[in-house]
């Protein structure tokens, strides 16, 4: 498989990992399966969508905050259980797609509520731009290419919306970061797979 140069996130967690192991063996020894922190940090997701679309922006990001612990401890639990299948990874990377959607459509419904459907389309620009960055690495992984390359991974992305929905000046300025940056980098890994896919 071709390796990538050392991303954001993956320097992120190498600084946390050992903390997030330690927390990920104490939670196992209390019996908590992996799937079931997946699906409640989905739903403190939602909750901050919800917010988000009223135009609690404020809320929803202080719940989005909350939620980013529970993305990183199920996978330290279901190492700690040294669990084999692979269900586990399919359930969170389905429920990632979902918590983008979620916020996302929180974006849309609100923008549509104020009739600014110029910021409307960016949201939905995002949502897009975001699903291709994902399904892009995901379809190459399937034949053993690892693409990690653009500027607006996951953790990118999870920075932007915590800024534009923490900092309300920066609303406007970091959705037009997101709506650019995630298609920039979706054609970027686009591009990278057809570079390097089947190559003899």
């Amino acid at each position: 498989m071709k390796q990538n140069p050392v991303t954001l996130t993956d320097r992120i967690r190498g600084i946390t990992g050992g903390m997030t192991s330690s927390a990920g063996m104490a939670v196992h020894r209390m019996g908590i399966h992996p799937d079931v922190i997946t699906i409640v940090g989905l739903i403190v997701v939602a909750m901050g969508a919800y917010f988000i679309a009223v135009g609690q922006m404020q809320i929803g990001g202080v719940l989005l905050v909350i939620s980013l612990p529970l993305d990183a401890l199920d996978g330290a639990v279901a190492r700690a259980m040294q669990r084999k299948d692979r269900r586990g990874a399919v359930l969170d990377s389905t429920l990632d797609r979902y918590a983008d959607g979620l916020i996302f459509g929180g974006l849309v419904y609100y923008f549509a509520v104020q009739d600014q459907y110029g910021y409307l389309l960016l949201s939905l620009a995002s949502l897009v731009g975001s699903f291709v960055v994902s399904y892009v690495r995901a379809r190459a992984g399937e034949a053993d290419l690892s693409v990690k390359i653009g500027l607006f991974s996951r953790f990118e992305r999870v920075v932007a919306l915590l800024l534009m929905l923490l900092v309300p000046p920066l609303l406007v300025p970091m959705l037009w970061v997101l709506a650019l940056g995630t298609n920039i980098t979706g054609v970027q890994r686009l591009l990278y797979v057809y570079r390097h896919l089947d190559k003899n």
